[in-house]
Parts: C-alpha cells; sequence; structure tokens
C-alpha cells in the first residue's frame, strides 16, 4: 500500500475501534510524509532564510534533534557518525541530499561517501562543499531554542578545524532554518494530524466514563495509569505522564487551592467531582497535546450544573479571544499581551501558556505565554507567527464558583492549526463538559 491509498487508509480508520496502522505500514507512511517534506517543504525554507548548504552531524545515540526527525522508517537511530549535506541551487532549482556516510540515509538521502576511495569522513565532507562552493553553511546551534541546538562541542570543533579558512566566514547559525523545518506542517502531515487528534479525544472520553470510573474506589492515579496502559495496548506512545485531578467544593477539599507544582496524587474520585486531564500520545512522528473536562454524576443529577457548565462557556471564550488575535508575522508575546488584555476587560481571568506542537511535544516556534510568565516570554516569544504550524491552545480561566465557596479553574488544551485561512482546531474543541455516567443525550457517542 503506496501513497495516496495510505492516506485515505487512514481516513478510513474506524477509530471507535481504535484500529491503528502496523509497524509496517507506520514505516511506509513516515517514509512518505519524509519525501515530500525534503522534496518540498526543504527548498522552500531554505530559499526563504537564506542558506544554500546546511550541515547536520550526529553521532549513535546522541542524535541532533533536528536530525532525528529527518531519520528513515527503519532508522531508529544515527548510525556511526552521521553526516546529512542538503544542498539548493536556487537558479537550477535542484537540492541536493547527500549523506557523508557508509549507508544510504534511506531511500531519500544517497551516500556521498566512499570510505575505499576516501577513508576520512571529514576530509570527503569538505570535497562537498569545497565542489559546491556554498555562500552560507548552516549548522544546528542556538542559544534559545532547545531542539536547535543540536551540534555537539567535539563535532562543531572537528568540523571547524577541518573546514578550509575561506569558508568559516560563512558558517551560521541555521536557527531559523531548523525551526522552520521542526515548526511547518503539510498537508499531508494534517491529513494525519486530525486521526491522531481524534485518536487522543477517543481514549480521553473512554477514561472518562462508566467503563473506568467507579465513583467511590476509582483514584486519579488509577484514571493515569489506565491512560497508559491503553496507549501501550493500542500500539502507541505517549509522550508525557498523564495527570488527572479533581476540583471540588471548599469544604471537601479543606479549601485547598492546589498551584501546577502541588497537585494532589491519587485522590478517591466522587459524585460531584469536576475532573481535569492532561494527556497526548505520539504516532506517525507527530504528537497531540489536549486537555479536558468531566463532571461526576450525583444520584437524580442529569447534566452538570449549570454553574459549570457556564464556567467552561468562561473558558471557551477565553480561547476565540485568544486565537482571534493570531496574525502571520506578529509575535507570541504580542498575541499574548492583546488577548490577556481583552480578556480582563471582558471580566475573565484568562491564564496563556500556549506551545508549539508537531514532531516535539514542546516544540520550537512561537511560544504564546508559560503558566509562570504571563508577562510574556523573551527571544523565543519574540519569535513571530507562522503560516502552516500548530499549536497546543493551552490556557486556562479562573471562576468563582458560589456554590463552592472557592475558585475554580478551567483548564483547556486543544490542538490548533494556523495557515493562510487563518485558524482552526485540528479536530475540534470540547464546549461540553464530559460526564460519568453518561447521560442520554450522549449515549452510542
Amino acid at each position: 500500500m503506496k501513497g495516496l491509498s495510505i492516506l485515505l487508509f487512514i481516513i478510513c480508520i474506524n477509530l471507535n475501534a481504535q484500529q491503528i496502522l502496523p509497524e509496517r505500514q507506520r514505516a511506509e507512511v513516515v517514509d512518505e510524509m519524509l519525501k515530500d517534506r525534503f522534496d518540498n517543504l526543504l527548498p522552500k525554507l531554505m530559499d526563504d532564510t537564506g542558506f544554500d548548504m546546511w550541515i547536520l552531524i550526529s553521532r549513535e545515540y546522541n542524535e541532533d534533534p533536528v536530525l532525528k526527525t529527518m531519520l528513515p522508517a527503519t532508522w531508529l537511530n544515527a548510525r556511526r557518525r552521521t553526516i546529512l549535506v542538503f544542498y539548493r541551487n536556487k537558479q537550477k532549482a535542484t537540492i541536493e541530499k547527500l549523506a557523508v556516510a557508509r549507508y544510504n540515509f534511506g531511500e531519500n538521502v544517497v551516500s556521498a561517501w566512499d570510505k575505499e576511495k576516501e577513508p576520512n569522513q571529514w576530509k570527503r565532507l569538505i570535497q562537498l562543499i569545497e565542489e559546491r562552493n556554498p555562500k552560507s553553511i548552516g549548522l544546528n546551534y542556538s542559544d534559545s531554542f532547545n531542539i536547535c541546538d543540536g551540534i555537539v562541542k567535539t563535532d562543531y570543533e572537528a568540523f571547524m578545524s577541518n573546514l578550509p579558512k575561506k569558508y568559516s566566514s560563512r558558517v551560521k547559525s541555521a536557527e531559523k532554518l531548523a525551526i522552520g523545518w521542526i515548526e511547518t506542517r503539510t498537508e499531508k502531515e494534517m491529513i494525519i494530524y486530525n486521526q491522531l487528534v481524534d485518536i487522543t479525544h477517543d481514549i480521553i472520553a473512554e477514561a472518562f466514563s462508566e467503563k473506568v470510573i467507579t465513583p467511590g474506589v476509582t483514584t486519579t492515579t488509577d484514571v493515569e495509569w489506565w491512560m497508559r496502559d491503553k496507549v501501550t495496548n493500542l500500539g502507541l506512545e505517549t509522550w508525557f505522564h498523564p495527570t488527572v485531578d479533581v476540583q471540588r467544593t471548599a469544604e471537601e477539599l479543606g479549601n485547598h487551592l492546589y498551584a501546577f507544582s502541588n497537585r494532589p496524587e491519587d485522590m478517591v474520585i466522587l459524585p460531584g467531582d469536576l475532573l481535569h486531564c492532561d494527556f497526548g500520545i505520539t504516532y506517525l512522528r507527530l504528537n497531540t497535546d489536549c486537555q479536558e473536562l468531566a463532571y461526576v454524576l450525583k444520584p437524580n443529577e442529569t447534566e452538570p450544573p449549570k454553574f459549570l457548565q457556564d464556567a467552561l462557556k468562561d473558558g471557551n471564550r477565553v480561547q476565540d479571544i485568544f486565537t482571534n488575535n493570531f496574525e502571520t508575522e506578529k509575535t507570541g508575546n504580542t498575541v499574548l499581551k492583546e488577548s490577556l488584555a481583552q480578556g480582563n476587560a471582558e471580566g475573565l481571568r484568562p491564564a496563556i501558556y500556549t506551545h508549539p506542537l508537531g514532531t516535539y511535544g514542546h516544540s520550537s516556534g512561537t511560544t504564546l505565554g508559560m503558566w509562570d510568565a504571563q508577562g510574556g516570554v523573551p527571544v523565543t516569544g519574540d519569535y513571530p507567527l507562522h503560516e502552516n504550524t500548530v499549536y497546543a491552545i493551552e490556557l486556562n480561566t479562573t471562576v468563582t464558583i458560589p456554590e463552592w465557596k472557592r475558585d475554580i479553574r478551567i483548564m483547556l488544551e486543544e490542538a490548533g492549526f494556523w495557515g493562510a485561512n487563518g485558524f482552526r482546531y485540528v479536530n475540534g474543541r470540547q464546549t461540553k463538559l464530559l460526564t460519568i455516567p453518561r447521560i442520554k443525550e450522549h449515549q452510542g457517542n
């Protein structure tokens, strides 16, 4: 099964049965997406950032985070010392994808090193550079973007010591090129991303149901480990340990308002609780990150209390304010400042801490606040929004609940896509509280 047929197969997956591609077909999808990125995305990124040569150097088990996203599906790690060279000739509209390695780097990057002809790997790399005479050579080092700081000290020093002096001034940080590679999503990837988020929503819906939770017996920790087991049984992975927490009346909590850093663990889930989870999966080299809410119905209740339904509406309003302020080339700090000001002016109490999402969970790109940095984030928050990027729209709003004699936080997180046509959620967002047990109108969903 090749090419478009693989993608069509994914679209037709029966997610209610949680059917996940077997490993062989996953590999075909990964390699197809990589080919598309190398052939169509990479030349544009190199032109946009002004590099005609990009060099990535890694050794086995110590991979550059960017190079790791380029590994062929059957390569779980780099081999020995792997050196990739991308050369862009804009005038001829060509891009060379070369590996200074003993083997082809999968089907997309061909080996350009015959060790029998030239035993020294560094000398062969220099030959390739001299033959092409690039104007600007990019290496992956960066002060502020950790994923783009992949070249290690020993490889950098070895490269520079072997590089002829006339090229030294042409070596520059490939920070913007690396960010572009990491943050930009292709059309093919976005078809798949919709499925990933759908799977994530399905797992949360099952976790926050009577299938998993028995009020008075099940603990928050039980649900967390159920989610881990569910993901493992599906043949998938999580990129962080799930968390589940409870908010309830002040009397029952002892008026304890917990922060992000001191969340109570192993709490028994009771009727009347507002549950919250933070959960994400990794599949086909993409990641999700989602936070949703559920209410445990009390005896004779047929729906969540109106005050909690209204509180969720406040959270949705903060989402709308925030995403309506997105604009290409606007910085994360600007979007954050405008959104917080507008939210406060409407009488809300928002906090916004949104991050890029994609090949990494906490990815590279525009940072839009941190939970402990609501005044803005230096450098990464000054980076501008670009099109064809995905973000974990992560935020909360504090709501006073007189009936509970306390404040609660409506904490939400959904994958959102920013593109030429504006903002959209990758696979919808939560606008109604899940209930345990499910109320009749939700039966069968």
